[in-house]
C-alpha cells in the first residue's frame, strides 16, 4: 500500500525516539518539542513539557500503531535524522578551534544547573547560566563535562495563599520520569564515591544528563546505608543551614573531583562557577600533597588546573563559614593529610594569619585558581576593589580578575513561533547568499533540519535585520502582535489556575484580563530586595493614569520567587499581588505564580518592555534581558550588569545615568523618577507613534537595533568561545 509505513521503520524510530527523549537536545528543538506534544498534550502540559514522562504515558504498542500514520512518521523521522546529524557532526568549531579539550575535556562545576522545566534543580540565573554554557558548549563540540548535584526534591514550588503571601512547597522528582541515566559500572551496578563528612562518611551515586553531546554528571547522597543527615545533603537546592550548606558544597567539591576520577575522566581544566564550588581546588590540592608535592608546589600545579568565575558583587553573597564549623565538617577528611588544619584554614582568609576571620570560599577559590573573571565589564571593577586586599601590592586595576560578560543559548531561549520565524527568515538569508551553496530543495531541507542552528549566531545574518528589504516594518509588527496575544493568554489562563475558589463567570471574567493592544512591561526574576521590583510603583497614581489611558494603555506582568528565608522579599511579592487585586491596577497588573524557565520564556518573548530594575552596581550581569531581545522585546533598564554594555542609545531605553550615588534612600528616589520620566518621554511615546498604516516605525527601528547589536553580542555561543581562548586553552 502507497505511503504506508514498514514494520522495520517503525521499529527504527520507536527506538531512535526514546534516544531523542534521554537527551535534553529536544529542548532545543522546537520540532522535537511539538512532535512529543502531539503525542500526548495534557501529559505535555501537565508533566512540564517531559518528553520522557509522555513516553511513559504513551504505551509502545500505541507508539508503534500511531507511527502507522507516514505524516507522524515523516514527523519523527525527520527529528531523528536531525538529532543523528547533530550527533555525528566532527567538524564542529571546538575541532578546529580547540581539538585538544576533545580528549581532555573541560570540567565544570556548579552549586546548580538549569536547564528546562522538566529538571527543576536551579534556584535561578546562576543555574540558568550554567544550563546554557553546557548547551553551547555542546553546539561548538567542546569537550565538556559538567558536575552538579541532584536535589530529589528540586528548587521549591510557589504558592500564594489567601494573604498574598508566598509559601513553599516541594515535589518529589523521580528519576525513572527525568531525562537522567545512572551512572554504572562496567557489570551495570551503580559507580559510588565516598566523602569524608563531619564524623562520618557519605556514600554517593550519579545520574548523567545528555545534553547533546555533553554530559552533566549529578551527585545524589540519598542512599540507604548513609544517615539521614547525608542523604538529606542532596534534597532541596541551597537548603538548611551553614552545616548543611559547606557539607553540600564538600559533596560537590571532593564527591565530583572523586567521580571524575573514578569514571577515567582527566579534565584538562577545572571550571569553578561561583565559590560553592572552591572545595573542588582542596580536593586538587590534596591529590598533589599525597602524590609527594610540597604545599608550594602542590598550590602551583592546583593553580594551573583551575579557572575560577565569581558572580556576586555583595560582600553578604559569598559564603562564610567558621573555623569550628569548618574543622567539624572536615574533621575525618583532613584527618590523613600532613598539613596543619591552620594552613587550610588561611587559604580561605583575606588576612591568613587572622584567626578571627571567617573562612571564605571565594578567597579559597581566588587563591586555587590560576585565572579569575567576573561576568560584566562593570562587576569585573568592582570584584578588583572588593578583593585588592588579597594582593595589596598591586593597584586596584591591576588586580587579577578579568572579565567575560554573560550570554544566553540563543536557540534554547526561542518558544516554537520564534524559532519558526527566524528559521524562515534564516533560510531566505542563506537562499540568497550565492556562494557555492546550491538553492535546491535538499539543501534547504538539510539547512531546515540542522544548520539553521549554527547559523542563527552568524552577525551578517542578523546585520541583515536592519534592511526593511529583508524584513518589513508590517511583518515585524504582525510577528510582535503574535507574540504578544501568545502570552496573554497564557497569563489569563495561568491566572485562572492560580485562583483558590472558582465561582461562576470566572472564564468570562479572566478572558478580559489584559489588553492585547496596550504596551505590555514585564518583569521576572528572584524578587531579592535589591533588584527592587515595586520601583516602578513608587508614583502610583500616576501608574494608574497611564493604565487607564484609553489611547495609550500600559500593563504589566510580574512573576517571581522570594528566597524562603527572604521576608521582605516576600513582602514585595505581596505589596504587587496586593495592587494586582485591589487597586485601580487590577486587570492592567497580573503576577504569575510559580516562576520557572517555562513561564521565563513565553514571558520573554510576549512582553514589549522588559524591565530591569537593580541597584547598581549589584546586578552583577543579569541575563533576561537578553532573552527577550531574540523575539524583539525591548531593554528598559538601569545601565548595570549586561546592559551599561550594550545600551548605545539606539536599541532600548536607559533609567538614568552611567553613575550612582551611595546613599540607598537617595538612589532609589533618583531612580523611580528617571524610570517615570523615561516612560512617559521615551517608552510610551514612541510604542504609540503610528503612521497612517498603523506601524510604530520609530519602535520597530529599535528593535532591528536590538537584534543587530545584541543577540549575537550576548549569547553563550560567543561566551564559551571567549572562556576557551581565554582561559581554558592556557591552562
Amino acid at each position: 500500500m502507497a505511503g504506508a509505513v514498514s514494520k522495520a521503520e517503525v521499529d527504527r524510530l520507536v527506538k531512535e525516539l526514546r534516544r531523542v527523549a534521554w537527551n535534553l537536545w529536544w529542548t532545543w528543538d522546537y520540532e522535537a518539542q511539538e512532535l512529543f506534544r502531539d503525542l500526548s498534550p495534557r501529559c505535555w502540559q501537565n508533566l512540564y513539557h517531559n518528553a520522557v514522562a509522555v513516553l511513559r504515558e504513551v504505551s509502545d504498542y500505541e507508539l508503534r500503531v500511531r507511527l502507522q500514520d507516514p505524516e507522524l512518521a515523516a514527523r519523527a523521522r525527520r527529528v531523528v535524522d536531525s538529532f543523528d546529524a547533530y550527533m555525528r557532526e566532527t567538524a564542529t568549531w571546538a575541532s578546529t578551534n580547540a581539538p585538544a579539550l576533545l580528549t581532555r575535556p573541560v570540567a565544570y562545576f556548579c552549586a546548580e544547573v538549569g536547564f528546562h522545566e522538566t529538571l527543576p534543580i536551579a534556584a535561578g540565573g546562576l543555574g540558568v547560566l550554567a544550563g546554557d554554557h553546557a548547551r553551547s558548549a555542546s553546539d561548538l563540540g567542546l569537550g565538556f563535562v559538567g558536575v552538579s548535584l541532584f536535589y530529589r526534591e528540586g528548587y521549591f514550588q510557589q504558592a500564594i495563599d489567601a494573604n498574598n503571601w508566598q509559601t513553599e512547597y516541594y515535589n518529589v522528582l523521580n528519576p525513572a520520569a527525568l531525562p537522567v541515566q545512572p551512572v554504572l559500572d562496567a557489570t551495570g551496578e551503580p559507580i559510588v564515591c565516598t566523602v569524608e563528612l563531619g564524623m562520618g562518611k557519605a556514600r554517593v551515586h550519579a545520574w548523567r544528563v545528555d545534553v547533546g553531546r555533553a554530559q552533566v554528571y549529578l551527585l545524589d547522597a540519598d542512599r540507604p546505608e548513609n544517615e539521614q543527615l547525608y542523604r538529606d545533603l542532596t534534597l532541596h537546592v541551597y537548603g538548611g543551614d551553614s552545616t548543611t550548606r559547606v557539607m553540600q558544597e564538600l559533596l560537590l567539591g571532593v564527591g565530583g573531583v572523586r567521580l571524575l576520577r573514578a569514571l577515567g575522566i582527566k579534565p584538562a581544566v577545572f571550571h569553578l562557577n561561583e565559590g560553592h564550588t572552591a572545595f573542588v581546588a582542596l580536593e586538587l590540592l590534596r591529590e598533589k600533597l599525597v602524590e609527594g608535592l610540597s604545599f608550594d608546589d602542590a598550590v602551583r600545579a592546583v593553580r594551573a588546573q583551575c579557572v575560577f568565575t565569581t558572580h556576586t558583587p555583595v560582600e553578604a553573597g559569598h559564603d562564610r563559614f567558621s573555623a569550628e564549623l569548618l574543622e567539624y565538617a572536615m574533621h575525618r577528611y583532613c584527618a590523613e593529610w600532613k598539613l596543619p588544619f591552620e594552613k587550610i584554614l588561611e587559604l580561605g582568609r583575606v588576612e591568613p594569619q587572622n584567626r578571627v576571620e571567617p573562612f571564605c570560599m571565594t578567597v579559597l577559590a581566588l587563591r586555587l585558581a590560576g585565572a579569575a573573571n567576573a561576568v560584566s565589564e562593570l562587576h569585573g571593577r568592582v570584584s578588583r576593589r572588593m578583593w585588592h586586599r588579597l594582593w595589596p601590592d598591586k593597584p586596584v586595576e591591576h588586580v587579577p580578575i578579568g572579565h567575560i560578560t554573560n550570554g544566553v543559548h540563543t536557540v534554547g531561549w526561542m518558544k516554537g513561533a520564534v524559532a519558526k520565524f527566524w528559521r524562515r527568515k534564516l533560510l531566505e538569508w542563506y537562499s540568497k547568499l550565492g556562494t557555492n551553496v546550491p538553492g535546491d530543495a535538499s539543501t534547504q531541507e538539510r539547512v531546515a533540519q540542522t544548520e539553521w542552528k549554527q547559523l542563527i549566531h552568524t552577525p551578517a545574518f542578523w546585520e541583515r535585520l536592519a534592511d526593511p528589504e529583508f524584513v518589513s516594518d508590517e511583518e515585524l509588527w504582525a510577528f510582535r502582535y503574535h507574540l504578544r496575544r501568545e502570552l496573554i493568554e497564557f497569563a489569563r489562563r495561568r491566572l485562572l489556575r492560580q485562583q483558590h475558589v472558582h465561582t461562576p463567570g470566572d472564564y468570562i471574567r479572566f478572558d478580559a484580563l489584559l489588553n492585547p493592544d496596550a504596551l505590555t512591561i514585564g518583569f521576572a526574576r528572584r524578587f531579592a530586595t535589591y533588584k527592587r521590583a515595586p520601583l516602578v510603583f513608587h508614583q502610583l497614581e500616576n501608574i494608574v493614569k497611564l493604565a487607564h489611558d484609553k489611547k495609550r494603555p500600559i500593563q504589566f506582568i510580574f512573576a517571581g520567587k522570594a528566597h524562603p528565608r527572604d521576608h521582605d522579599g516576600k513582602r514585595f511579592i505581596q505589596y504587587i499581588i496586593h495592587l494586582s487585586k485591589y487597586s485601580p491596577l487590577q486587570g492592567h497588573l497580573v503576577f504569575i505564580e510559580n516562576y520557572d524557565v517555562h513561564v521565563a520564556r513565553q514571558m520573554v518573548s510576549g512582553c514589549d518592555v522588559w524591565l530591569n530594575t537593580p541597584r547598581r552596581p549589584l546586578e552583577a550581569c543579569g541575563t533576561s534581558g537578553m532573552k527577550a531581545a531574540i523575539s524583539g522585546c525591548l531593554n528598559l533598564s538601569i545601565l548595570d550588569g549586561w546592559w551599561r554594555e550594550a545600551y548605545d542609545g539606539t536599541n532600548g531605553f536607559a533609567i538614568g545615568q552611567d553613575t550612582h550615588v551611595e546613599s540607598v534612600e537617595e538612589q532609589d528616589r533618583i531612580d523611580a523618577e528617571n524610570l517615570y520620566r523615561v516612560l512617559t518621554e521615551e517608552v510610551i511615546p514612541c510604542f504609540y507613534d503610528r503612521d497612517e498604516h498603523g506601524i510604530p516605525r520609530k519602535w520597530i527601528q529599535k528593535m532591528r537595533r536590538a537584534f543587530v547589536t545584541i543577540v549575537p553580542r550576548f549569547s553563550t555561543w560567543r561566551m564559551v568561545q571567549d572562556y576557551t581562548r581565554k582561559y581554558y586553552l592556557t591552562k
